[in-house]
């Protein structure tokens, strides 16, 4: 049984201290670090502190729980590294069943916060402090530019977080103050610059076999409301012929939220997409090179030269979603059925995107206000 672990205090300096060549300096204002060796290895966590007698304290309580049995003696929980935890937390994920291209998503943002971390020496979970937290979370704007994208990498991070509290490997979850979205919504298409979109297609690709793939993309992300991320990598089994009601339909389960999806899809649409040719059997557009989770990027450049070609100066080919969405709407299928249709996993989603757009909505209101005219 290894020995009593001894705690030092030593000083992680700033950049511009100028004790920085001295880790034991105890009259400057860095932070404050905790320092101990057990069973072989070397441990290390935040004092939380800027004040060497705080450290002093805080080192008191670390030993005292050694030495008492306490949680600190418990140090299984503590050395249990960052890396470890990754892997237990993603195969939790898997566990729970949910998609491949999400639990994709968990495995790249925790394996970056690692790196992160690694790299300022912190290699446990007690180390990690609010502050380093928030460190990573600024390396975001230059990968994310969207501040949706970086809302959900915030709740991936958040979702790590409570499962090292839960497992007893954090005293307590680090609050995030929260990511205010600041995108305006897209807008649906007019029949004009959809029809637009379409034409620009032979002109931009004047290969005969793209052109046909590339509209068949703009017809189906319009007619099933699929994402970019799910429509790009589309398989041909997806695409299902129900011989009852002598229809097709587009059967998935959303990459981003896991949800099932059964979309019908008009005949001349069906027939477009079993027609493209990419030279891979099983996907319609992705051609099984390179990662998967690629795939979308490159579309993305191609609908950058249609919009140009077009005249579209704002398209983004999320409009041609919400195009879909829009249309039912101002038909008069119920935003209930549209979420649905839309693979939301909650209608709030719904509603805060499109309830502006049923018409049912903005008549009622316009009754109840008329109403009390008369009177």
């Amino acid at each position: 049984m290894p020995e009593t672990p001894v705690v030092t205090i030593f000083v992680r300096h700033s950049a511009d201290c100028k004790y920085k060549d001295d880790e034991h300096w105890k009259r400057c204002n860095c932070r404050k670090h905790l320092r101990w060796s057990y069973d072989k290895r070397q441990y290390r966590q935040s004092a939380r502190t800027r004040s060497w007698g705080e450290a002093e304290n805080a080192k008191r309580r670390l030993e005292g729980s050694f030495a008492s049995g306490g949680k600190a003696a418990a140090q299984e929980n503590n050395f249990k590294t960052i890396e470890c935890c990754v892997h237990s937390f993603i195969a939790a994920k898997e566990g729970q069943k949910i998609t491949g291209g999400v639990v994709n998503k968990y495995r790249r943002e925790l394996g970056r916060l690692e790196t992160f971390l690694a790299s300022r020496g912190i290699r446990f979970p007690n180390q990690m402090a609010l502050d380093d937290l928030y460190a990573f979370r600024n390396t975001w704007d230059g990968m994310y530019p969207s501040t949706i994208t970086q809302q959900k990498a915030q709740e991936r991070l958040r979702g790590f977080l409570r499962y090292l509290h839960d497992a007893g490997y954090m005293e307590r979850v680090p609050r995030l103050n929260t990511i205010q979205v600041d995108e305006p919504p897209t807008m649906p298409l007019t029949e004009k610059e959809y029809q637009a979109l379409l034409d620009a297609v032979p002109v931009v690709f004047p290969d005969a076999q793209e052109a046909r793939k590339v509209c068949a993309l703009i017809r189906l992300m319009r007619h099933s409301g699929l994402a970019i991320q799910d429509a790009t990598t589309l398989e041909r089994g997806n695409i299902v012929r129900d011989a009852r009601k002598k229809l097709y339909r587009i059967v998935t389960n959303r990459q981003k939220t896991g949800t099932h999806v059964s979309v019908p899809i008009p005949d001349d649409v069906a027939q477009e997409l079993l027609t493209v040719l990419n030279g891979n059997s099983k996907y319609v557009f992705w051609s099984g090179v390179g990662l998967k989770e690629s795939s979308p990027k490159s579309w993305q450049k191609r609908f950058r030269k249609l919009r140009l070609e077009a005249g579209l100066s704002d398209f983004h080919p999320h409009q041609l979603r919400d195009t879909f969405a829009v249309d039912l709407l101002s038909k008069g299928v119920p935003l209930e059925e549209v979420s649905k249709l839309l693979g939301h996993e909650s209608i709030r989603t719904t509603e805060k995107s499109y309830a502006k757009w049923v018409p049912e909505r903005q008549d009622r209101l316009d009754n109840l206000v008329t109403a009390t005219w008369g009177k």
